[in-house]
């Protein structure tokens, strides 16, 4: 990742961003972008986690144009054909694999310690930034019978995970919520199409988040990390789960942003600042060395 030159404007609103999430007035809202970095150390492999990405690895290749407009289109045509254990098995074994160098991104994250992290991405490296603090985990499902919501919670107590219940859940400790899932503690995935349909209907109908962070979340401002805002099916699921967000909604780090991306962001109230991840990275090295 190269290392950019700030402007002294970019500069001063990267580390009060920086300094929001350290506060905790701002939530890191993580996207495929922060994995950019990440390869095999055996295999100089690139860990997928942009859609076309994700769609690539998972079919050793590229699929028919329509199904490689998103990989939740994808994982639901292969889901069709080989069952949705393949999906599953797929994202278990690219995820759990031990030798993925670190993400610049997520050290900085174990740097700062925020209490609320959003990673919409399905690995590990928030879970392994935080493998030292105990901490709650708080984990997207979809398609379950039998009860009526759609999350699973864990807390870590330093050196594994148990689950608990909403009621069990103390609010002092930090907590990560991965909706789309991870490999651990157990394999839990929202990758089909068949799998966000219904994990986004209970999100709208506040099924999909437990009670106290909807307590938690009000008020809060968002920095949004590595997302490009392009996608309709990501722009979903944070349209919901930023519900009750301050005004402004927060900041989104987008170089050269589209038309679409504007107009969304306009309408959330979220502002654009023309900035990626290297350069976030650099403020923060900057402010530290500074201090």
């Amino acid at each position: 990742m190269s290392t950019p030159t700030l402007n002294t404007k970019l500069n001063t609103d990267l580390i009060n961003i920086l300094d929001g999430i350290r506060t905790g007035s701002i939530v890191p809202y993580l996207g495929p972008g922060v994995l950019a970095d990440v390869t095999s150390a055996s295999t100089s492999e690139k860990m997928a986690a942009t859609s076309d990405e994700l769609i690539l690895a998972m079919n050793n290749g590229p699929m028919a144009p329509k199904l490689m407009y998103e990989f939740p289109r994808a994982a639901m045509n292969l889901e069709l054909k080989r069952g949705r254990k393949f999906v599953t098995n797929f994202l278990d074994e690219h995820y759990s694999k031990s030798d993925w160098s670190r993400s610049a991104l997520h050290d900085l994250i174990a740097d700062l310690k925020p209490h609320y992290v959003i990673d919409i991405n399905r690995d590990t490296q928030l879970q392994d930034s935080y493998s030292q603090t105990l901490h709650i985990l708080v984990r997207g499902i979809s398609r379950v019978a039998g009860i009526n919501y759609r999350f699973t919670l864990h807390k870590y107590d330093g050196e594994k995970y148990q689950p608990i219940e909403q009621e069990q859940v103390d609010p002092s400790l930090p907590v990560l919520f991965k909706p789309m899932g991870s490999p651990k503690p157990d394999p839990t995935y929202i990758a089909s199409d068949a799998d966000y349909v219904d994990y986004i209907t209970e999100l709208m109908g506040g099924f999909a988040i437990p009670d106290f962070l909807k307590n938690y979340r009000k008020g809060k401002q968002y920095c949004f990390i590595g997302l490009r805002m392009l996608r309709d099916t990501e722009r979903m699921v944070l349209s919901d789960i930023i519900y009750a967000a301050g005004q402004p909604a927060g900041y989104a780090l987008i170089p050269e942003p589209t038309k679409k991306e504007e107009k969304f962001c306009a309408k959330h109230k979220i502002e654009i600042i023309n900035a990626d991840v290297a350069d976030l990275i650099t403020a923060a090295g900057k402010h530290e060395n500074a201090a």
